[in-house]
């Protein structure tokens, strides 16, 4: 297998002769060998065994972990997937050893306050190492599928149902979706797009009849997205089926792209492709992170959908995929007994012995949630959805999976149980702090070359093998948001799998003004001011309290930890204030041929800045100036393909100008449609073109995130605070000065 972008070393690093080496070593011959392979496993586990319960004393153990650490950030230098193996291997030494270490020699608790907060923390801090290690067996090789070639002769391609399913977004949201999948570079007598509508509206009836696409409905809406899709099957007959939701717009290439791999595999059940959105999440629009900090979903699609598939547990993920038809009906149809219907669909055909398959190339795009309200609740039923199938069909359990398809899966579920474990790492200083309990029976100078070469290691390793996709720190941010939130739907379902129910997520709406979000912030402001209270007591007594042996230095570690979890804290007090957004449409940056076609027959070649369903902004030439309000026409290009569309000018100036179009009809839409969305570069020319990781970086950048939330919430503290004062009738201000 090829390296891989992530191998690549920083800037400047030297590769020697290391990166040949390693080749070598991959490429050995006798690895292809069952038998050597299993003896080399079975010699390295002897040896990492030995390695992880071999006691060393306090000094020793700091020079162990002080050799493996530079180590790791030698190789972290070094070009190849071996340097990458290796560091996974320092890194799972240094946990293990930390584990082991933790277990046998730290659990000697005296008071009840000791073992309760004791046992929790060891409990998050198993669960953390639980995930930590399955990430690794996720991510040690990403496949990197290419595209699979089709036949030569477009007569001999299968037959394709588009099904776009829709509840109660908006017309103008599903529009694009439609045009787009209509026109997809597929032979017109195989391609069948249908509108399935949920929320059974008689405007959408009529888009269809004028757009000349397929409108499926139904009485009810049971089974939410599932029952809807199931339902379009039993009324469609062709011999695969792709599935977008509403807003998610396909290329012209989509097909073509993803139906070569059904074609050279026979087993092939179901091939994803990334889910990449054009406009910025909560977390990016709050904190104006967009395009500069990759976001929750880089991670999942650009790295651990890749790793699934090496293992063939690719997920499906509800949208932007193809499924064979009939492996879809061998399982039973879309999965009706979660809420999370995508991965548990997945799951069964795993189990029924058909592959599944990821293409790491975006070919559709969407948008993502607009505010953290919904955010939330996407993320609760996420969340709840794979709690129901941890408890319905476990993994580990049943027949039809090989070991690495089981562990990948538990991995996906074991994620969403973070809620309780991540809201433990942000109090568990506090039970020393606050309460005297200690957690560890251990001293401080012990627990720090035993914890740090644990935590360090973890950093710089995921540091090296998530690049691009996701930066040092950032996880936590998106877990301590969202913690609170999916402890309760989380617990409520693994007892429970049939309470919840389908919440579909908004889209396509605006932010009439920017506001701060007291009721979801409450969580975080009752953290960061715990946290707070203990920064303050830890203080006091370093500074006041009468200190036996080795306890400073324990206040000082515990302080430590709790100022990063006000800095995690006040990033996430952060995300709670939501910035205006007035277009409904987001408009997507690029830069496309254009000409103006003024009215008294000028034409003015230019390029645009961005687009959108609603208009277009353009970079004119120098000198070239036209006037706000003047209506002309704008012809977009895409190969030989134009787009002539009558427009309005919003706004002019600085050698820009913006577009409104208006009074489009079909036609036009469609024309837009083909030069804009559906263009076959838009999306694979963005994927994964952001900076790579730098810890200390992503640390000062989340730090400086911290600091905003805080100042930004004492502010509006006061602000409140001064405008119930000066609303208060001046008698009561004088009788309060009075006495």
């Amino acid at each position: 297998m090829a390296n891989t972008p992530i191998d690549k070393p920083a800037d400047g690093a030297s590769r020697f002769d290391a990166a040949r080496l390693a080749g070598r070593i991959i490429d050995w011959p006798a690895w292809n060998h069952p038998v050597f392979r299993w003896i080399m496993a079975l010699l390295a586990g002897l040896f990492l065994a030995a390695v992880v319960i071999t006691p060393l004393e306090l000094t020793e153990q700091a020079i162990f972990a002080g050799v493996t650490f530079v180590c790791a950030l030698l190789l972290r230098r070094v070009d190849g997937r071996l340097a990458t193996i290796l560091m996974i291997l320092l890194s799972v030494t240094a946990s293990l050893r930390y584990m082991y270490w933790r277990l046998t020699s730290t659990l000697g608790f005296e008071t009840w306050a000791d073992n309760l907060f004791g046992y929790g923390l060891l409990f998050a801090e198993l669960y953390a190492l639980a995930v930590l290690l399955l990430g690794y067996m996720q991510t040690i090789w990403p496949l990197r599928r290419p595209p699979a070639p089709m036949p030569g002769d477009p007569a001999s391609w299968p037959t394709v149902d588009v099904f776009i399913p829709t509840y109660n977004e908006p017309l103008h949201v599903v529009k694009q979706t439609v045009y787009s999948a209509m026109t997809m570079d597929w032979p017109r007598e195989k391609l069948k797009v249908y509108l399935l509508d949920d929320g059974r509206r008689s405007e959408f009836r009529e888009f269809a009849q004028q757009v000349g696409c397929g409108y499926i409905t139904r009485e009810d809406n049971a089974h939410a997205k599932a029952g809807n899709l199931n339902h379009a099957l039993k009324l469609t007959d062709s011999e695969y089926v792709a599935i977008f939701d509403c807003d998610h717009i396909p290329t012209r290439s989509f097909l073509q792209i993803c139906m070569g791999w059904f074609i050279a595999d026979p087993k092939l059940a179901m091939l994803q492709t990334p889910h990449f959105f054009f406009s910025p999440d909560p977390f990016e629009k709050n904190l104006q992170t967009f395009r500069a900090v990759p976001n929750e979903g880089e991670l999942f699609y650009g790295l651990v959908q890749d790793g699934n598939d090496l293992w063939n547990a690719t997920f499906f993920c509800g949208s932007a995929a193809v499924m064979r038809r009939t492996s879809l009906e061998a399982v039973g149809g879309i999965a009706v007994e979660t809420v999370t219907e995508d991965a548990h669909t997945a799951l069964k055909m795993n189990r029924a012995g058909y592959n599944t398959a990821y293409l790491a190339l975006p070919q559709s795009a969407g948008l993502a949630t607009e505010s953290l309200a919904g955010h939330v609740g996407q993320r609760i039923r996420w969340a709840r959805g794979m709690a129901q199938i941890c408890r319905l069909d476990n993994p580990i359990f049943g027949p039809g999976l090989k070991l690495a398809q089981r562990l990948c899966y538990l991995n996906a579920m074991l994620h969403f149980f973070y809620g309780l474990p991540r809201l433990l790492f942000l109090t568990a200083p506090l039970a020393y702090l606050l309460m005297g309990a200690h957690v560890f029976q251990a001293t401080a100078l012990t627990i720090a070359a035993y914890a740090l070469p644990h935590l360090l290691h973890a950093n710089v390793t995921n540091s090296r093998i998530q690049g691009k996709f996701r930066h040092s720190f950032w996880n936590e941010v998106y877990e301590s948001v969202l913690a609170w939130y999916i402890v309760r739907p989380v617990t409520l379902a693994f007892l429970n799998p049939k309470l919840g129910k389908f919440n579909v997520t908004a889209k396509g709406g605006v932010v009439d003004h920017a506001y701060f979000d007291w009721r979801l912030a409450q969580p975080y402001i009752v953290l960061l001011g715990l946290n707070l209270l203990g920064f303050a007591v830890g203080v006091f007594q370093l500074a006041f309290g009468e200190l036996g042996e080795g306890v400073a230095t324990t206040i000082l570690i515990n302080l430590a930890w709790t100022v990063y979890n006000i800095i995690i804290s006040s990033a996430s007090v952060a995300v709670a204030s939501e910035t205006r957004q007035v277009r409904g449409d987001p408009r997507v940056a690029a830069q496309l041929p254009a000409t103006l076609l003024l009215p008294s027959g000028r034409s003015i070649v230019c390029h645009t800045t961005d687009f959108s369903q609603n208009g277009v902004g353009l970079m004119l030439p120098p000198g070239v100036e036209i006037a706000r309000g003047e209506t002309l026409e704008v012809a977009l290009f895409r190969d030989r393909s134009e787009a002539i569309l009558p427009a309005t000018v919003a706004f002019t100036g600085g050698g820009r100008a913006g577009l409104h179009f208006h009074d489009l009809t079909i036609d036009q839409e469609i024309a837009l449609a083909q030069v804009t969305f559906a263009r076959a570069d838009n999306w694979a020319n963005t994927w994964g073109q952001g900076a790579r990781d730098t810890p200390l970086r992503a640390l000062r950048d989340v730090t400086r995130i911290g600091a905003y939330g805080f100042v930004f919430l004492f502010r509006q503290i006061f602000g409140i605070a001064r405008t119930r004062v000066r609303n208060l009738p001046s008698a009561t201000l004088k009788k309060t000065k009075q006495t």
